[in-house]
């Protein structure tokens, strides 16, 4: 029978293989949404039939679409409607938008929005009266682009009754001047204090942040995903339904799995709810069968958990070794139980202390529970101990990247470095030795903390260096030496982590995730073979076209 779709005139990145390897050159044909045969064009030319139409690659590259392991797309889209920093990289440039958004929105009781980012300001602190030079009379509050921090105005401060004699929560931290008044940046779970009291998004504002991510990160050729953040939380709806509604609505077009979210302040007895959420959350292209638990914070604001003491700004070891949220007591009971129950499990674990507290958790797990096919998996990883490499393997969790941070910028240079010290900052997100040490990769974005764009984190995979087109690199005009070089991934392995890898950590390995026959057709077609050029070119790579069930969802206009 005559193909649907014929792909011609570049090379395939297949992703098959138990070791990963580079594009080959092929055809592809695809019918009924499937991938019906891979092979030489002139094999497959006798599958064109009157009504197939043929993709002329022009010497592109044809690869699976992308999947993102990690990532907040109903957040990042709503904040992408609001008052969104993302597009700025300066105090000025910051202020400027805020005051634009609230002139433009003078009906909104509350400025809200996010994005920004930590290292513009001195110390990483932004403060009450930056914004109150703005917007004086209406409360603000504006998430850092990490989502563990908000920047908030006078006013926000004074509705919630925060002030010098506020004690700081358990889980965060006010920021303070000398004599105790909050400065207007809160950490970790001191957001809370103010987000309680941010009116939620609306259901149609959510759903609108929905269909406007996916439309992103289609246009970037993602075509699955993890969504890490399944719950409701300050300024935003209970994201479960939103998914659940698109799901049966068949506007959710993508295949995604939901990570549904461990209440840090509740213990085990959230169990049977996350049960029956699980129960009523298997719609469609809509998965909610893995619970996320976040263990910690990050090294930026000295939440992330450490081994030992961060350092202070003359070298000196200081009382703080960051925070783990969830008590390794409890972690343990949990990720068992959780686990027995058959849940994939998701973790944050930033820190060596929170990347080892996981890992004994999940051998305790798998010491009573016995091996499984749950695919349980760490994200982050900025810090792990060498001891801790080859456990990865060792318990079968997967390694979930964030490539896109493992680079020299002004975060990681003047936030992160100076308070970890040089022998710890040379363990930073060793995505070498966790390959080498037989540990599965698998990738995702975290955004909106970050660019979904995987071309770019697939590019510092490689380069250890950022694209000179990421917004943060045209702020950073240093010389972008490679931030520790060894720690490198080749072009087949990033490629595959972002694929084949993401697929199997999604349970969605055995219809998606390579090129070959009787897989689903989610494709992307790219401007150019990254693997036919320079590696400093990788991040120049373009999208021209996404395809889910062998159905186009993304042209690009050039």
């Amino acid at each position: 029978m005559p193909a649907q779709l014929l792909f011609r005139g570049g090379r395939v990145f297949t992703a098959t293989g138990a070791e990963p390897a580079g594009p080959v050159e092929a055809a592809v044909a695809v019918r009924d949404g499937r991938i019906a045969a891979v092979g030489p064009e002139a094999e497959l030319r006798p599958l064109v039939g009157p009504a197939t139409e043929v993709v002329d690659l022009d010497g592109g590259l044809l690869a699976p679409g992308f999947q993102d392991a990690h990532v907040h797309p109903t957040v990042a889209g709503v904040q992408m409607l609001r008052c969104d920093l993302s597009g700025q990289r300066s105090i000025d440039g910051y202020l400027a938008a805020v005051a634009a958004y609230a002139a433009a929105h003078p009906e909104a009781a509350w400025i809200r929005g996010g994005g920004w980012s930590m290292d513009v300001f001195p110390d990483g602190i932004p403060t009450r009266a930056m914004l109150d030079s703005v917007v004086p009379d209406r409360p603000v509050l504006l998430t850092n682009r990490d989502g563990h921090g908000a920047w908030v105005n006078s006013r926000a401060l004074q509705l919630a009754g925060v002030g010098r004699h506020t004690p700081d929560p358990a889980d965060g931290r006010i920021e303070r001047e000398a004599d105790g008044t909050p400065v207007g940046m809160l950490q970790e779970g001191a957001m809370n204090l103010v987000g309680d009291l941010v009116p939620v998004a609306t259901a149609e504002e959510a759903r609108a942040g929905l269909e406007v991510a996916q439309r992103h990160l289609f246009s970037l050729g993602v075509t699955a995903w993890q969504d890490a953040m399944i719950g409701a939380f300050p300024g935003n709806p209970d994201n479960f339904a939103v998914y659940v509604d698109a799901a049966r609505a068949g506007t959710l077009r993508a295949r995604v799995v939901g990570a549904l979210w461990w209440d840090r302040e509740r213990g085990l007895e959230q169990i049977p709810d996350l049960v029956e959420r699980r129960l009523h959350g298997r719609v469609g292209r809509f998965n909610a069968t893995t619970v996320k638990i976040m263990q910690d914070g990050i090294a930026e604001n000295f939440t992330a958990s450490l081994l030992a003491p961060y350092l202070d700004g003359c070298g000196c070891a200081t009382a703080n070794s960051g925070l783990s949220f969830v008590p390794p007591q409890v972690l343990h009971a949990a990720v068992t139980e959780l686990d027995a129950l058959g849940f994939q499990l998701h973790f944050h674990a930033l820190g060596d202390r929170a990347v080892r507290e996981v890992l004994d958790a999940l051998t305790t797990a798998r010491d009573r529970n016995g091996a499984n096919d749950n695919r349980h998996h760490l994200a982050h990883l900025q810090l792990v101990h060498p001891d801790d490499v080859k456990r990865f393997a060792d318990v079968g969790a997967a390694a979930n990247i964030q490539a896109l941070w493992a680079a020299h910028e002004p975060q990681m240079d003047e936030l992160t470095i100076p308070f970890l010290g040089p022998e710890r900052a040379a363990l930073q997100y060793p995505f070498g030795d966790l390959a080498r040490a037989g540990a599965r990769l698998v990738a995702g974005s975290d955004w909106s903390v970050s660019s979904p764009n995987p071309l770019w984190g697939i590019h510092v995979a490689v380069n250890r260096a950022v694209p000179t087109e990421a917004p943060n690199a045209a702020a950073d005009r240093r010389p972008r030496r490679p931030f520790l070089p060894e720690q490198a991934l080749t072009l087949a392995q990033a490629f595959t982590a972002y694929t084949a890898g993401s697929a199997w950590v999604n349970h969605l390995d055995q219809e998606t995730g390579t090129v070959e026959p009787g897989k689903c057709a989610d494709l992307v077609v790219l401007d150019r073979d990254p693997f036919a050029g320079p590696p400093e070119e990788i991040g120049a790579t373009r999208v021209r076209m996404t395809f889910v069930d062998g159905i186009p969802v993304h042209v690009a206009d050039h």
